[in-house]
């Protein structure tokens, strides 16, 4: 098995703003294992506001090269328990990439999509959602006229968040949910709750600072929608916190280190009784390949990162009015245009 790396810089359709940044472009690591006549695609995605860089996360997986090209075989979940400890005090994004890649090789090899490897049936997944970034009002009603879709999540993180929602609910009866990335507080979160659920809201997305449980735990009890945790929910030991705290988790496969923990996680919320839902990071169809395999076991699913980019690198799923085609190819589905 050979380690391979592909580095690309995706052009984003518009700027994409959220509370912590702003940006046009997203710079991409795209992890290649190729063993014989089958590659197996993962990818991270370069993200300053985490301290991720393409050179580091190159330089993580270059030192563990040899025990990735040796690797005698096995399940993903084999190759996750072994190479796991060797990058377990690394951030996990290259992690990520490494094992995403694993499993997509491990499936086409076995000549299955990789939802099929796992058992999982297709036929009743949830719609994506399309992500409408923070602009002025004006600009985020040309992004919603020119992407018309039946279900919409929303940047908040203003002083201006409740006049913004009214505003956009004026052109489109579509579903909203809110994402204000910690930017309230108590008050505000439980205030702008009961104005959101009036205005079609579905969820509010991690409205505090992922710190603050004491106001979470009032927030839980007091809050008009249900709340699901992001940056409060990074890794699998954050599941069983976010009960009772939270009404659901929002899982990104780059923040939990791949595929194989983030199945995991869905199993421990299941069992707490928590809604699950897997993110994006604005990557290629590599990344978002890699999420629709989850799709039969989510609630909600946020993987429009193919809408939001100019992806003249890759191939993989499709995404039609907010439903996700599978791409016809084993694996993840995903492919390479541009080595």
């Amino acid at each position: 098995m050979e380690l391979h790396f592909h580095v690309h810089t995706l052009r984003l359709r518009h700027t994409f703003t959220i509370t912590h940044e702003s940006r046009n472009v997203q710079p991409t690591l795209i992890v290649e294992l190729r063993d014989g006549a089958f590659s197996g695609y993962g990818e991270a995605t370069e993200t300053t506001y985490y301290g991720v860089f393409i050179e580091g996360m190159k330089a993580q997986l270059d030192s563990v090269r040899s025990l990735i090209e040796h690797y005698p075989g096995g399940t993903p979940e084999e190759f996750y328990a072994f190479i796991e400890p060797h990058l377990k005090n690394d951030h996990p994004f290259a992690l990520c990439a490494l094992d995403v890649a694993y499993n997509d090789l491990y499936a086409k090899k076995a000549g299955k999509k990789l939802y099929e490897v796992w058992g999982l049936d297709p036929s009743r997944n949830p719609i994506t959602d399309y992500t409408i970034g923070i602009d002025t009002v004006e600009k985020m009603v040309e992004k919603m006229k020119e992407m018309p879709f039946p279900l919409y999540k929303i940047k908040l993180g203003t002083k201006d968040d409740i006049a913004i929602i009214r505003e956009l609910r004026k052109h489109t009866d579509a579903i909203f949910r809110v994402d204000a990335n910690t930017a309230w507080d108590v008050e505000e979160t439980i205030r702008n709750s009961y104005a959101l659920r009036e205005l079609g809201v579905e969820f509010i997305e991690q409205p505090m600072k992922a710190t603050n449980w004491e106001g979470m735990k009032r927030v839980y009890a007091e809050s008009a929608l249900p709340l699901l945790a992001d940056e409060s929910c990074i890794v699998e030991e954050d599941v069983a916190r976010c009960y009772g705290f939270f009404h659901g988790i929002n899982i990104k496969l780059m923040k939990c280190g791949g595929l194989t923990p983030a199945r995991r996680m869905i199993a421990h919320a299941r069992r707490l009784g928590l809604k699950v839902m897997v993110g994006c990071m604005t990557e290629s169809n590599v990344g978002c390949s890699a999420i629709a395999q989850l799709l039969p076991l989510l609630d909600y699913v946020d993987m429009d990162g193919i809408l939001l980019v100019d992806d003249d690198v890759s191939t993989g799923v499709t995404i039609d009015y907010g439903k996700v085609l599978y791409a016809d190819a084993n694996g993840t589905g995903a492919g390479l245009l541009k080595a």
